[in-house]
């Protein structure tokens, strides 16, 4: 909201000398923001002055333009010129070069003389031009910065104007003024007038304010006007889209009158660019009260007006000259010939104020917030109006801004007002609040006293009674945000100034922190981030053909995923039901900008629909649902497991002399596996696994202690490999962290370092091919008993020495005991367990 100065005077006590800046210092006390600061003085500078052309000479020239050789008196005759400077003619009268040609002889005009500095940077001075020495300009409204015609010059007569020769032409034209602007959140739409700016105003530096509602003289019941029925049969939650609306004429208007300087000053400094008198006229009030009204040609209107809904396909024509196809859910304004504006976003270009236009009938409506939004988003169509009406305008203003139109028409346009008029609809309920004595301070942290708590609601123009228990306050019309006692609060704060709050940090309650889920979360992360891994983010939208290959293990198996209703690309309709689609894409992406060894991960959460995804219906906005409608969207929305994801390419370090690098395989994504479990003390079993997204025989399924499987780890399949694009032998894991942080305990021990020497045997065991590794090494750790401390396979081995069918696997047992030194005879020992259970489980038999 831009807010002229000299405006701003009018209602509020601002000193003579403050700036724009100044005023803004004082809306922050209470809440606003600051935007910017428009002066014109910023860009353009004197001497700029009123002259009269004395005469005016016509030379053609040889281009084929023809120019006016003017002699402008800039001083009243017989007085002397108390300008200097170079070029400045002592006499009062400047010898011009000009080519405009909407001007004669006698006519008032504006001239920049040498020295001025017009927008832009352009800067007057004399200079020889078309053989003259041509010292100073005749400007146009453009070149002064004041408005965007650059057909002719500025003469004054045509805006209403006949000031003295030598006349400051910037005071003239209210040039000195400055606007403050600042930021109105949508809660607190009234601040978007002079009438809301001036009270805030009043509120931030204590002084008087003058509600310029009150100076308008407005008839208390109007009857007998032009005939206006309100029609909606499709309310939105079931509020009309029009609660009144009001409706005034004048006759006689003379649309060709110029909006005087005064105005248009106001208008421009405000953000609105002059139109014509009974436009700027409608304009200047709504920026005065706040009020959005509109004007109609009279005598284009057809039968009563009637607000109603759209029918669908409806179509309008509105100012902008657009035609637009109607929403059954936009609210109209509607006569015989059909829409005639489209309720408080934009007026149709068939009933639009013309050059011609002698009796015009003034409206004045209040309208549904939600019905308004809806339009102004549904067409693409902001205005100042909607901007208003969409934030909330007080109802009872209506009325008093009808009148302000009226009596400016009279004034200015010389129209005649009917006696006659029309106001129609129902008056909102009074809002009542209940705030108890002790609330304000509770809530805020201050202690108010009693008058400051009165004062502040009162300055508000809030009605307040004090009871025993607190204060029952009445909120006032204009002020649609105020609604439970928190409100109130906030406004007492606000007005007895944030400031007086005391910056003191409250002291956390014991006991808090990260949840346990969080920090599980945290810890894993961090743990592969410090293992070597750049974490990366991908977008959680994927193919169809990515889902049914990553997200189930069994080619062809039936898998359900979510399909976006909106998608960015119809390529990547559906939510991922696995990580590893997107961060291949990252992969591949860094792939063709030559970076190719590579090792990544990505947490998140992927998306598991049920057998319900979603509800038939969408509840209602405004209300909120009954607990079994919560239940059924709860219901609705699909399972979202946490899963942890790595894709390595290339190898494992670059190469440097001395230094050959090693190419990621299966085994390193198997070792990732398994830092994620140890970090949070879950024991992931590694056994042979297959999916088809991985190499058919270098793939190990993660699977808990329990035998419920949690993800898959190794090589990707050479296929889907060549088909990306990505290296061969390029490795992957993908794990549901949900899953281990559920098996994870809550406090993960430390084992107990016992300072007892290590007792370290091998053994070699023949055993079927077909009998995967990890059973043997299962039973060693069972045979073994209490004893074994840790065994690892080291080698597997199948060919020469060995019988066809069978393999040999090499473990390493580690013993120790807790309280001794253990005996070669008792490792033995349990080595030869350790055998035997093995020899007994799966035939195995010792090389």
């Amino acid at each position: 909201m831009r807010i002229p100065l000299s405006w701003l005077r009018e209602f509020a006590e601002v000193p003579a000398g403050a700036t724009a800046e100044d005023v803004m210092e004082e809306l922050v006390k209470v809440g606003f923001e600051e935007e910017d600061v428009h002066r014109p003085t910023d860009a353009l500078q004197g001497p700029v002055v009123v002259g009269q052309v004395l005469s005016l000479v016509k030379e053609p020239q040889t281009n084929g333009k023809t120019i006016n050789w003017c002699q402008v008196r800039v001083v009243p005759e017989g007085a002397e010129q108390t300008l200097t400077g170079e070029g400045i003619d002592p006499s009062g009268v400047q010898g011009i070069i000009c080519g405009a040609h909407n001007f004669v002889e006698g006519d008032k005009v504006v001239v920049t003389l040498p020295g001025a500095v017009l927008p832009g940077d352009f800067r007057i001075s004399a200079r020889k031009t078309y053989g003259h020495l041509s010292a100073g300009m005749i400007a146009s409204v453009r070149e002064l910065g004041i408005g965007e015609d650059h057909d002719g010059i500025l003469v004054l007569s045509r805006i209403g104007l006949d000031p003295e020769i030598g006349t400051d032409a910037m005071e003239l034209l209210g040039l000195y003024d400055q606007a403050a602007e600042i930021n109105v959140t949508p809660d607190r739409g009234y601040a978007f007038s002079i009438r809301g700016a001036a009270r805030e105003y009043a509120h931030a530096t204590g002084t008087t304010f003058t509600d310029p509602a009150s100076k308008v003289q407005a008839p208390e019941v109007l009857s007998g006007g032009y005939g206006v029925k309100l029609n909606d049969d499709a309310p939105i939650y079931g509020k009309p889209g029009c609660d009144r609306f009001v409706a005034r004429t004048v006759r006689g208007v003379d649309p060709s009158r110029p909006t005087p300087p005064w105005m248009a000053s106001r208008l421009r400094l405000a953000g609105i660019r002059s139109i014509s008198l009974p436009v700027d006229i409608s304009n200047y009030v709504m920026l005065e009260l706040g009020q959005p009204t509109h004007c109609y040609d009279l005598d284009k209107l057809s039968g009563d007006i009637v607000v109603r809904r759209a029918t669908a396909g409806e179509k309008i024509t509105t100012l902008d000259d657009k035609e637009r196809t109607l929403d059954p859910e936009d609210l109209l304004i509607t006569d015989n010939s059909g829409a005639i504006g489209i309720a408080g976003v934009m007026g149709g270009a068939a009933t639009e104020v013309g050059d011609t236009t002698s009796n015009i009938l003034v409206e004045a409506a209040h309208f549904d917030e939600v019905s308004i939004s809806r339009s102004r988003r549904r067409h693409k169509l902001p205005s100042e109006a909607s901007k208003r009406f969409e934030r909330g305008v007080d109802w009872h203003v209506a009325g008093i801004a009808a009148q302000r139109v009226v009596d400016l028409l009279v004034e200015l346009a010389g129209g005649t007002a009917d006696e006659a008029g029309t106001d129609v609809g129902t008056a909102p309920e009074t809002v009542t609040i209940e705030l108890p004595a002790g609330f304000a301070a509770a809530r805020i942290g201050i202690d108010f006293s009693e008058e400051q708590i009165v004062t502040a609601l009162e300055d508000l123009g809030a009605a307040v009674e004090k009871h025993d228990g607190g204060w029952t306050v009445t909120a006032p019309s204009w002020r649609h945000d105020l609604e439970t006692k928190e409100d109130l609060s906030e406004e007492i704060a606000r007005l007895v100034g944030y400031d007086k709050i005391p910056a003191t940090l409250p002291v956390a309650p014991p006991g808090r922190g990260l949840t346990r889920l969080q920090q599980q979360r945290r810890r894993l992360i961090q743990a592969l981030a410090d293992a070597g891994l750049t974490e990366v983010l991908s977008y959680p939208f994927v193919s169809k053909a990515a889902n049914d290959t990553f997200g189930v293990a069994e080619q062809g198996a039936a898998w359900p995923a979510l399909k976006l209703a909106n998608p960015i690309s119809e390529e990547q309709g559906f939510l991922r039901t696995s990580v590893l689609p997107g961060l291949i894409e990252v992969a591949k992406r860094n792939h063709s900008r030559g970076f190719r060894d590579l090792a990544i991960f990505e947490s998140g959460q992927v998306f598991l629909p049920g057998d319900t995804a979603g509800t038939a219906s969408i509840p209602p906005l405004g209300a909120k649902p009954a607990d079994e409608v919560l239940d059924a969207l709860y219901d609705g929305v699909p399972d979202q497991p946490f899963h942890v994801a790595a894709v390595l390419t290339g190898h494992d370090s670059p190469a440097a002399a001395a230094h050959a690098p090693r190419l990621w395989d299966w085994a390193d994504a198997l070792d990732i596996a398994r830092l994620a479990g140890d970090v949070l003390g879950v024991d992931l079993v590694a056994s042979q696994g297959s999916h088809q997204a991985f190499h058919p025989g270098r793939a190990a399924r993660l699977s808990l202690r329990t035998g419920e499987t949690v993800g898959y780890a190794g090589e990707l399949h050479p296929k889907l490999l060549a088909a990306t694009d990505m290296p061969a032998r390029s490795v992957a894991l993908e794990i549901n962290a949900d899953a281990l942080f559920e098996a994870a305990p809550d406090v993960i021990v430390a084992r107990h370092i016992s300072t007892f020497p290590l007792a370290t045997q091998d053994v070699a065991l023949v055993v079927p091919a077909d009998v995967p590794a990890d059973d043997v090494l299962d039973v060693l750790r069972e045979g073994a008993g209490e004893l074994l401390e840790d065994v690892a396979l080291f080698d597997v081995y199948a060919g020469k020495g060995i019988e066809d069918g069978k393999k040999s696997l090499a473990f390493g047992l580690r013993f120790r005991a807790a309280d001794r030194t253990l005996t070669a005879d008792e490792a033995s020992a349990a080595r030869e367990g350790a055998v035997a259970l093995a020899a007994e489980r799966f035939g195995a038999v010792q090389r």
